[in-house]
């Protein structure tokens, strides 16, 4: 299987400038070292109607194609109940009956961050189990062997995370985020990941449960994000920011797309030109700043 790449959105809504940011960023790594680049729906938890085509429609507007069919997690129930069935039989998985706030109001361990699972299902004997499932359904949740876990990212080199018990299947048995990134990445041959870096302290909770599955590690890229003039993740309430907001004020797409790209410190004239010249060392370190009225003046 060809080496790949991928950018993969939740269908909540439409995608905004961070979001298209990050996506080309992706398509730049993945095509700048001759990668297939895949799009996969992360679907599991919810999607509003209309989000999904409106992101593909968006992602094309500013450039990015894709190779092959888009995969919805959606539809791939059976192959992460594998995964789970796996880790079962090597005795990792446990039944879990608290609740979120539970898990935020009980004594957390020496040095976990809060919310991190305190392990109080871990030891429940067969007896409390059952008494317990008469109440309330059971979470899957993996028997970590180690606290802390050591993955290496190319923009941010070594980096250690917290590990916990992670759920694996939530009690509405729907397979959990941390579960299906990584059953999906490794069966769609996707050996780069680039995305937000928002998300770095999770990944070595990801990385974890890959080796427990026997399953490659990725080569991680988490990029800086876009943030608001008050230094907080761009959102939608902070304006014009997805590109049909944009297209209302008079901003294309392919003006979006070279505001973008001169973020990255990248030549103005779509992604193709800019592949020439994309070199992940020489990427910004800093978050962008988003500002509106720059991106209406560049019209």
């Amino acid at each position: 299987m060809t080496p790949a790449g991928r950018f993969a959105p939740s269908p909540s809504g439409e995608l905004h400038v961070g979001n298209l940011r990050t996506a080309m960023l992706a398509w730049l790594f993945a095509r700048s070292t001759g990668r297939r680049f895949l799009l996969r729906i992360e679907d599991l938890d919810r999607a509003r109607a209309g989000a999904e085509q409106a992101q593909l429609a968006d992602l094309a507007a500013i450039g990015l194609d894709w190779d092959g069919d888009v995969v919805r997690q959606s539809e791939r129930t059976p192959v992460y109940e594998a995964a789970i069935e796996s880790l079962r039989s090597a005795g990792l998985v446990y039944e879990c009956f608290c609740t979120r706030r539970e898990i935020l109001e009980a004594p957390s361990a020496p040095h976990a961050p809060q919310g991190a699972y305190p392990g109080t299902c871990r030891t429940l004997s067969q007896d409390e189990r059952a008494e317990r499932r008469r109440h309330r359904p059971a979470a899957l949740r993996l028997r970590a062997g180690v606290t802390t876990f050591t993955m290496r990212d190319m923009l941010h080199g070594d980096f250690t995370g917290t590990v916990d018990d992670m759920v694996l299947r939530r009690n509405d048995r729907v397979p959990a985020y941390n579960l299906a990134v990584v059953v999906d990445d490794a069966a769609q041959g996707v050996d780069q990941v680039v995305r937000g870096d928002d998300l770095l302290a999770s990944t070595p909770r990801q990385a974890y449960l890959a080796t427990l599955l026997g399953l490659p590690l990725p080569e991680y890229a988490h990029v800086p994000l876009v943030l608001n003039h008050e230094r907080r993740r761009l959102a939608k309430r902070d304006g014009a920011v997805t590109l049909a907001a944009l297209a209302e004020r008079g901003v294309d797409a392919a003006t979006v797309t070279d505001r973008i790209l001169a973020s990255l410190d990248l030549p103005a004239g779509g992604l193709r030109h800019a592949l020439a010249g994309f070199d992940p060392a020489a990427l910004p370190k800093d978050a962008w700043i988003y500002d509106r009225a720059v991106m209406e003046a560049a019209q």
